[in-house]
């Protein structure tokens, strides 16, 4: 039972409530888990092959989904047009490039703990760009989780760090963060020019934009694929990858936001690198470092701090 102001409500009212939380936690799950099939892939099959198959399986679900949900796709103004593809340019196409390469160079979990840094980056860019103010409390947060940040990629060795940046940010660090700028990117475009457009309408546009630009990438690859490396382990994660990691992730998600608001639902966003981390050792066998714990609980505190 849950107290409402001074009224008590019976547990059968808060199924939905509680069906809502579930789902979330598993969205979590799901994300987290994509590190792990990304990394499967990542040292298998070429980038944009795989990304393209992603999101070819995501697209053959989105387009039948919008049309059962929505009745089917709008048509798109000019306006629009343009920001569906800047959406499917950047969070589509340059993150999943990025995702994928950051991926082939760093265990799964040390790469689910840069993407919890997204939120952050996202806000500073809003008050660099769009000149959006931050207060103490926001200004406090992204320092903290900076520090988080800087615990992590120096493997606990801040010291050690400034006499030698190369020992502690190598290729795959970097790589990682054009990701995050690309997510960051893909948010604030959602946020600013996609009006008139459902989530599910934008989702899917970017998506087939994203799938256009990355095929015409993959054609190049084609040459040099070895299709015998294309087993049943490696389709199986490129379809966890489209179905759940975007699909069934953006719908529940979104679920979410309907039924508790956005700042709640992106709470849940905290669990996706504890699921990375958690299915990293599990299932690949990395270790999980000290500086891992210490510097991804100060992220999320200074994520939860800024989006409070």
């Amino acid at each position: 039972m849950l107290l409402a102001g001074n009224a008590i409500l019976p547990a059968a009212m808060n199924k939905p409530l509680v069906s809502t939380y579930l789902k979330l936690v598993c969205v979590a799950m799901f994300w987290g888990g994509t590190f792990i099939a990304g990394r499967m892939i990542a040292n298998t099959i070429p980038h944009m092959i795989a990304a393209s198959g992603r999101f070819l399986v995501a697209c053959a679900l989105l387009i039948p989904l919008a049309w059962k949900l929505e009745g089917g796709l709008p048509r798109l103004t000019r306006q629009q047009a343009q920001a569906t593809f800047a959406l499917g340019a950047t969070g589509i196409f340059l993150y999943n490039i990025c995702f994928f390469k950051a991926l082939s160079l760093m265990p799964a979990g040390r790469t689910a703990l840069f993407v919890a840094l997204n939120p952050i980056v996202t806000a500073l860019a809003l008050a660099l760009f769009f000149r959006e103010r931050l207060g103490m409390r926001k200004w406090l947060g992204i320092l903290i989780a900076f520090v988080g940040a800087a615990v992590i990629i120096t493997r606990g060795d801040l010291q050690g760090a400034v006499h030698d940046i190369s020992q502690s940010v190598g290729t795959g660090e970097l790589i990682m963060f054009c990701a995050i700028s690309g997510w960051a990117a893909y948010t604030i475009i959602g946020r600013h020019a996609l009006k008139g457009l459902t989530p599910i309408a934008a989702t899917t546009y970017a998506s087939l934009w994203g799938l256009l630009l990355l095929s015409a990438g993959a054609v190049t690859e084609i040459p040099g694929m070895d299709w015998g490396l294309v087993t049943w382990q490696v389709l199986a994660a490129i379809v966890y990858l489209g179905a759940c990691g975007t699909v069934i992730g953006f719908v529940w998600y979104y679920e979410g936001v309907k039924a508790l608001g956005p700042a709640r639902t992106a709470v849940f966003n905290n669990l996706v690198p504890v699921f990375g981390i958690s299915f990293g050792a599990v299932m690949l066998g990395e270790p999980i470092l000290a500086s891992m714990v210490i510097g991804g609980l100060l992220v999320i505190a200074g994520v939860t701090l800024t989006n409070r």
